[in-house]
């Protein structure tokens, strides 16, 4: 009997195109593993199972009358719960929002339905996508199935630990400073952040507004460009969609697979290793960039030097639009209300309720954000960082004048174990050292898996880059970059508690 959940979406979409399968087959496969592997990984904070079958059965239906709404109709999907969806709750991993369902779909979510794709529901992050490892939801940590111990990366180690465990073929994510690329690195899935605006934010509960964005999380390249061309796209809805429309995606993926990056030049970024940075991921990612040579590519040493001061620009960018974003949790409209005892003041409830239904980490961005916005204290602080921001794009461009795309480790270390950073506020944000300068400049990154730090067998990945709404050359290069990779280890990589199915 075929095991279904070991599939890619691509081979999926096959079956179900070629009769040998159906959507509710495929569906409650996915539900049965996540029944049986869940309770240990925590990928998930709702499961629908009841409307995932539904939307298959509606399907198959469609399919049986020859009329597919997409290629990927009938192939199962999670969904990052920070992305509003009609009847499911919305909780942005928060007792704030506890039990809110939106009345609407993100744009996003909604073009996953239009396409036929069964939700089979929301997964786990950090509280409002604020943290490198899903320790700081409330509703407890997700795990990564790697090892259980430890950390599946952050905000999105939901998404990530799902399609890792084979929970979903495909899953949603956010990224606002490497929320899809850093999760992906360290669960040994492929993680791709758009370019900024490509694809619509609208029903994204925002944490930074000129700083999020929506990805794809799957086990390979060629899935993240079929997920990525269905819900990209101009969305009259979002004020920060691009009209420009970024195409060829799956094209690329295929092409690259080929194997050939003859006449490519490839940027290898100088402050981007060295003290500090793991000896298993900093060899593996060498490894990588000597297969990209093998593969025909040009590779030189590229300097842009304002991305050493990214991090600190970013906590305060971030933090500062956190603030004003999360102002309007204020018990009067939607999510809790605590009401303390006597006659409170509207002022008293709404300080009960965020007391209550915020987080530690919330609470230190709130304070950080509110405070770099304030009198006297904008110029220095957020103003200046706004100005390294505008260096860091510069440096951006100037590199892509010499180089196709840029390449690094995506993240310092492999994952580490749970507890072991949530004292220290600095150590879990220098997880992010290498994927914030994209989200800075807006640029598109993918992470690719790359095979297993020797040190402690857990996964790495390796991190490219390329100039704004230029995605289809990363899905070119990405995929052949995995498809040598996996010829050295014989991949795809799958987590050693899941080789045999549980």
């Amino acid at each position: 009997m075929t095991d279904w959940t070991r599939k890619t979406a691509a081979e999926l979409a096959g079956a179900l195109a070629a009769g040998e399968t159906t959507s509710a087959e495929l569906t409650q496969a996915h539900l049965d593993r996540i029944a049986a592997v869940d309770p240990e990984v925590h990928a998930f904070l709702h499961v629908d199972a009841e409307g995932a079958l539904a939307q298959a059965a509606a399907s198959d239906a469609r399919r049986a009358a020859g009329a597919p709404a997409h290629a990927l109709d009938g192939v199962p999907v999670a969904v990052k719960d920070v992305l509003a969806t009609t009847g499911l709750p919305t909780t942005c991993g928060s007792r704030i929002l506890e039990g809110w369902v939106p009345p609407y779909d993100a744009t996003v979510v909604a073009r996953l339905k239009a396409a036929g794709l069964p939700i089979l529901g929301k997964t786990n992050m950090d509280e409002f996508a604020m943290g490198s490892s899903t320790e700081h939801s409330a509703y407890g940590p997700t795990h990564n199935p790697w090892d259980l111990d430890r950390i599946p990366g952050g905000s999105g180690g939901g998404s990530a630990a799902a399609v890792a465990a084979f929970q979903a073929p495909l899953a949603l994510g956010t990224d606002t400073g490497g929320s899809i690329r850093q999760p992906g690195a360290v669960t040994g899935t492929v993680g791709v952040k758009p370019t900024y605006g490509s694809v619509s934010r609208y029903g994204l509960v925002a944490l930074a507004n000129s700083l999020d964005q929506v990805g794809p999380v799957t086990r390979t390249v060629l899935d993240a460009a079929l997920l990525q061309e269905l819900i990209g796209g101009h969305d009259p809805l979002d004020s920060t969609s691009v009209t420009t429309e970024v195409t060829g995606l799956v094209d690329a993926a295929r092409q690259g697979a080929a194997g050939d990056l003859t006449g490519l030049r490839v940027g290898v970024i100088k402050e981007l290793a060295g003290e500090g940075w793991q000896a298993g991921v900093m060899q593996r990612f060498g490894e990588s960039v000597d297969l990209l040579t093998k593969l025909g590519a040009e590779v030189v040493e590229v300097s842009t030097p304002s991305f050493v001061h990214a991090m600190a620009a970013y906590y305060l960018i971030l933090p500062a639009e956190a603030s004003s974003n999360l102002a309007k949790f204020d018990a009067m409209r939607y999510g809790l209300r605590v009401t303390p005892p006597g006659s409170p003041s509207a002022e008293d409830v709404m300080k009960a309720t965020r007391d209550a239904g915020f987080g530690d980490e919330v609470k230190r961005r709130i304070i950080l954000g509110t405070y770099a916005l304030s009198s006297g204290y904008y110029d220095a602080y957020y103003g200046q960082a706004q100005k390294i921001r505008t260096l860091i794009i510069e440096d951006f461009n100037r590199a892509f004048e010499s180089v196709d795309v840029l390449v690094s480790p995506t993240a310092p270390t492999t994952a580490f174990r749970l507890g072991e950073k949530l004292d220290d506020p600095l150590a879990m944000y220098l997880n992010d050292l290498a994927t914030i300068p994209a989200n800075l400049a807006g640029t598109p990154g993918i992470s690719v898996p790359a095979g297993l730090a020797p040190e402690d067998g857990l996964p790495v990945g390796v991190q490219l880059l390329a100039p704004l709404l230029e995605d289809a050359r990363l899905y070119r290069v990405g995929a052949a970059l995995e498809t040598a990779l996996t010829g050295e280890w014989g991949g795809p990589l799958v987590p050693p508690a899941y080789q045999e199915s549980k």
